[in-house]
């Protein structure tokens, strides 16, 4: 039995179990959920096809997201669930509180949580739930964009960059 690449997974939601994919200007989201909490959201790329919302916290993501698109000042208070390690879940909680049209470095955060920016860096790729936690408000000191979702690609750092304009970052 041939077994399916993400990529591949990606573009056919249903075969991922994604409960919403919903549509945004630089390519799809994918929306995961479970136990009424959002457990995943995922930048699918350009070839996704869209999914409509299987549930009603995936219709509720789905509402906020297209709130957040239309207003980047929308405040994201969707139920979602944070799994990863204790350090992930103290990274992720800092970068909830950066509000909209703000950013903060890797290195400030570091800072303010006692350890090293490329471990805050790595934390902020493994954000189970970008767009709700906004990781993309963490950037690189000296006004570069740094990396995102543990790639410099110009794919992910396209959306980065998208998100950050959308919120009025320079």
């Amino acid at each position: 039995m041939k077994r399916s690449t993400a990529a591949e997974r990606d573009a056919d939601p249903a075969s991922w179990r994604w409960q919403a994919v919903v549509a945004a200007p630089f390519g799809y989201v994918g929306i995961r959920t479970g136990s009424d909490q959002v457990t995943e959201v995922r930048y699918l790329g350009t070839k996704a096809k869209r999914l409509d919302p299987l549930d009603a916290t995936a219709r509720e993501a789905c509402a906020q997201i297209a709130a957040y698109l239309a207003n980047p000042r929308h405040h994201f208070d969707v139920p979602y669930v944070l799994e990863g390690t204790a350090f992930q879940v103290s990274v992720w909680r800092a970068i909830a509180a950066i509000a909209s049209g703000r950013t903060r470095t890797y290195g400030e955060l570091a800072t303010a949580l006692g350890t090293a920016a490329r471990a805050v860096g790595g934390a902020c790729g493994s954000n189970p739930v970008p767009l709700v936690v906004p990781c993309h408000r963490v950037v690189a000191a000296g006004g570069r964009i740094g990396g995102f979702m543990h790639s410099r690609a110009t794919g992910p750092l396209s959306i980065k960059q998208w998100l950050l304009r959308h919120e009025g970052w320079r």
